[in-house]
């Protein structure tokens, strides 16, 4: 069994609600997962996580400060995560409101760390998106992206 860790900013409780449906399938499929808000995480933390998923609401076309300032400071254990599997999921106000750029900016971080990403090629292509409060659609896609991750953690763990 792997460990997990989603990691989540979340001021209207959009991001949250994502975060715990990822959390909870992560957990059907039997990886130990470990759901924090960013304030309640630390950079040591992603050191000792097999994976990392990080969800952020979309500000300006990107991921919130909170957010960046914890990648900012994993400088300190650059190199370390290497090898590790990761992933991120946005949610934003609006359509074309900057989701995919969010979630790529977060992607992007996480490759200069050497992080495993795995794009899907039905629904959403580079992590979960959600306009507004989670839907079922949204639910699903959660699942989804859940599911896979955990399967691309099985075959490296």
């Amino acid at each position: 069994m792997a460990s997990v860790l989603v990691l989540y900013y979340s001021r209207t409780g959009n991001t949250q609600k994502m975060a715990k449906i990822i959390t909870e399938e992560l957990k059907v499929k039997g990886q130990d997962a470990t759901l924090k808000a960013i304030d309640d995480v630390n950079v040591d933390e992603l050191e000792a996580a097999d994976g990392v998923i990080i969800g952020s609401p979309t500000y300006y076309g990107t991921m919130a400060a909170q957010i960046k300032t914890l990648l900012d400071e994993t400088v300190k254990i650059h190199g370390k995560l290497d090898g590790k599997v990761g992933g991120a999921f946005s949610s934003a106000a609006n359509i074309a409101g900057g989701n995919e750029t969010t979630i790529l900016d977060i992607i992007n971080a996480l490759l200069i760390h050497g992080f495993i990403i795995q794009g899907d090629p039905k629904g959403s292509h580079y992590g979960p998106v959600s306009i507004g409060a989670p839907d079922d659609r949204v639910e699903k896609e959660c699942k989804r992206f859940a599911d896979r991750f955990s399967n691309l953690l099985g075959t490296i763990y």
